[in-house]
């Protein structure tokens, strides 16, 4: 149902104490997976004041919005001193990029989130690169530039499919599959020659094409290990059958199946707490969130990327299934202490997002369309997180290129994308789209 929270119990996590007292939490963020994640922490803690900067109309439904931009570090400092805030989460890779967690750790607010410099796992695709190939972490051969005519040289001695990233944060859209040299070229000269891509593309990262199937797997991270949290895949492609450029995701379903019993385990012990050790033995021991974007290739996992967050919309997938509270371990996390034996807790069956966009997304999209429900969206299976949307003159507007997320959870996978794309027809406004089939393709 559309305004009410997940169940997504309160279970504490082995190891850790209960929490007793009340508690002020801020979420930093206003999209999809901000609105997924105050579901949660209002969940877990009832009674607690949760606070969601900037917000959106979906996030007042579990907390209070506060104006403040998620890139205005100094003013959520100062929001957080002044209100006592007890923990902070920081959902976008922005705002960690920029240093958030190093201002609060500075004033003695508890803070989830990497460091800036442990950030670079995402913010710079470059650094990830090196650090993976000097401590031995299975991913892609690549090779980085920042010269045009040298990257230009390098793909034109390559066999397609040829992949070039941006470097930097580019909202999940700076990741290129191109099908011939030529289209390489094209791609480099809109990066490092024309600046399609700003900052982030002035360094490029040129991969060898993996093979395999997609995974990606969530774990909470203390410095020293990590705890898996579940596993989800998303759909970039803006078209169904996977088609048509990347968008920041179309939809994702939980969990992945098909796995061997495992693989979540190698993933842990070959990839995440090397990642883990790799970082802190460099300087920058990395706390919060690790999303592992994996590709499952006949030689085992490899590394396509590494989130510094959760990743959006896969949120609005894996914490609708995650029994465990999650207050606990974040902030003892934030508070600089090792977590013990933290296990999560899931229910049964899947859950499945598709996502309502904005008529021409990944493009330029029309703000300020109405936006109404069906009443298809009452259904108790059902939750709407807000993503691109505002309010004006007290109506419900669309604001962005991805607009809500659907989600639904039922005991299989095809009952959780029935009803998903049930609840997505049901989201209305001019120019509304979808994919039907989240899910079953990819």
């Amino acid at each position: 149902m559309e305004g009410t929270p997940p169940a997504v119990g309160a279970g504490a996590g082995a190891g850790l104490g209960l929490i007793v007292g009340h508690m002020k939490i801020l979420v930093v963020g206003g999209g999809g997976r901000e609105d997924a994640l105050a579901a949660k922490l209002r969940a877990d803690r009832p009674d607690s004041d949760l606070f969601v900067a900037p917000g959106n109309p979906g996030t007042m439904r579990w907390a209070t919005n506060v104006p403040i931009a998620a890139h205005d570090v100094a003013s959520l400092a100062r929001f957080a001193a002044s209100e006592s805030i007890d923990l902070t989460v920081v959902g976008p890779e922005q705002p960690l990029a920029a240093g958030v967690a190093d201002v609060f750790d500075d004033l003695g607010i508890p803070v989830f989130g990497p460091t800036a410099a442990a950030a670079r796992l995402e913010s710079s695709k470059a650094f990830a690169k090196d650090l993976m190939r000097r401590h031995g972490i299975p991913t892609a051969g690549f090779e980085r530039f920042t010269d045009f005519g040298l990257a230009a040289s390098h793909v034109s001695r390559l066999t397609p499919p040829i992949v070039v990233k941006a470097s930097g944060l580019a909202a999940g859209k700076g990741a290129l599959i191109c099908e011939s040299a030529e289209d390489a070229e094209h791609v480099l000269r809109h990066m490092l020659l024309d600046g399609h891509y700003g900052e982030a593309g002035l360094e490029v990262v040129i991969e060898d094409f993996l093979v395999g199937s997609e995974l990606s797997v969530f774990f909470l991270a203390d410095g020293e290990r990590a705890f898996p949290m579940g596993t989800a895949r998303d759909h970039k492609r803006r078209f169904e059958g996977d088609l048509g450029p990347n968008t920041g995701g179309m939809g994702a379903f939980s969990p992945v199946g098909g796995l061997d019993s495992g693989l979540v385990a190698r993933v842990q012990a070959e990839i995440a707490e090397p990642v883990l050790r790799a970082m802190a033995a460099e300087g920058c021991p990395y706390r919060g969130f690790l999303y592992a974007g994996l590709m499952l290739t006949a030689d085992g996992p490899k590394v396509i990327e590494f989130n510094c967050r959760l990743g959006d919309p896969e949120t609005q997938v894996v914490l609708p299934l995650l029994v465990s509270d999650l207050v606990e371990p974040m902030h003892a996390i934030a508070r600089g202490e090792r977590l013990d034996d933290w296990r999560a807790q899931t229910r049964g069956g899947s859950a499945l997002v598709t996502v309502v966009v904005s008529e021409g997304y990944p493009g330029a999209v029309t703000k300020g369309r109405p936006i109404e429900f069906a009443p298809e969206l009452e259904a108790e299976a059902l939750t709407l997180f807000h993503a691109g949307t505002a309010t004006e003159d007290g109506v419900l507007v669309t604001a962005g290129g991805r607009v809500a997320g659907v989600t639904a959870l039922a005991p299989t996978l095809a009952e959780a994308g029935e009803q998903s794309r049930l609840g997505a027809a049901a989201v209305l406004f001019e120019g509304a789209a979808w994919r039907a089939d989240i899910g079953t393709s990819g």
